[in-house]
Parts: C-alpha cells; structure tokens; sequence
C-alpha cells in the first residue's frame, strides 16, 4: 500500500490536477483571482494609479496560474524533481505579491471609507468585496505553497 508521501511525491497529470492536493487549489485560486481582478477594474479611484500593483499581481497571478494548470494538464512536466521545485517556487512567490497587493488593497479601500457620493459608497463596498477576494486568494496561494513545499521535500 502506498503511503501518503509516496502520493504527494507524484506530480498528476491530466483529470488528475482536479483530484490530488495540493493540485486541486488550482480552480479556486483561478476564479478567486479572476474576481478580485474584476472588482478592482470596476473601481474607479481618484488618486493617482494606486491600485496598479494589485491589478499587475491579480492578472500575472490569474495568467500564470492558468498556464501552470495547463503544464499540469497536458502532462508536460514528465513528474520530475524540478518541475515540483518550480510549483514550490511560483506559489511562494505569488503568496508575497498576494499579500502586498491585499494589503495595498486594503489600504486603499480605508481611504474611500468617506464617500459621499452614490458612486463613492458603491466603489468602496466593491473595494471590500475586493479585499476580502485579495486576502482569501493569499490564503489559498499560502496553503498551496506549504503543500507544494511538502511535495518538493518528498522528491
């Protein structure tokens, strides 16, 4: 009988990516990340450019992660020791842009606090919705990174 590490040492392939942990973060980090983009793009905010950085982090995040899905899927990273040190790699460092941009976000969102205007309160509970969007797909990336760290160990 195999052992667990013996199952976190493989890299999956195909339908396999939606079974296995830590593998099967990859759907909610994609749509968390996809609506944390889309609430920031439906923002409009006076000061100059602050939510730059969190859109840059929430595309590159929802673009790389898709790709690395599709590596994943297809079967392309022949399960060897380098590609889990490379997903071990990629979600540490999605983790540390992540929790920049929540906490950019955040601090953005405390600033809008004081809308007066219809537009103003509708931007900032979209700019909450965001946030919490933000700080939940850190969450995921921060879980993914210690499994996939745990796989790495295991090659």
């Amino acid at each position: 009988m195999a052992s667990n590490v013996d199952r976190m040492a493989h890299l999956p392939s195909g339908v396999g990516v939606c079974t296995t942990i830590p593998d099967i973060l990859y759907l909610p980090e994609l749509i968390i990340g996809g609506l944390v983009w889309i609430l920031v793009a439906c923002t409009y905010v006076e000061i100059a450019n602050p939510l730059g950085w969190v859109m840059c982090v929430s595309v590159f995040c929802f673009a790389m992660t898709f790709i690395w899905l599709m590596v994943f899927a297809c079967g392309s990273h022949y399960n060897s020791g380098g590609w889990a040190t490379a997903d071990f790699i990629y979600h540490f460092i999605a983790t540390v842009f992540y929790l920049s941009a929540s906490v950019e976000l955040a601090f953005v969102t405390l600033a809008l606090r004081y809308g007066t205007t219809d537009k103003g309160v509708k931007d900032y509970k979209l700019c909450i919705s965001a946030v919490v969007f933000s700080f939940t797909a850190t969450f995921l990336y921060f879980v993914h990174t210690i499994l996939s760290a745990i796989r790495w160990k295991s090659f």
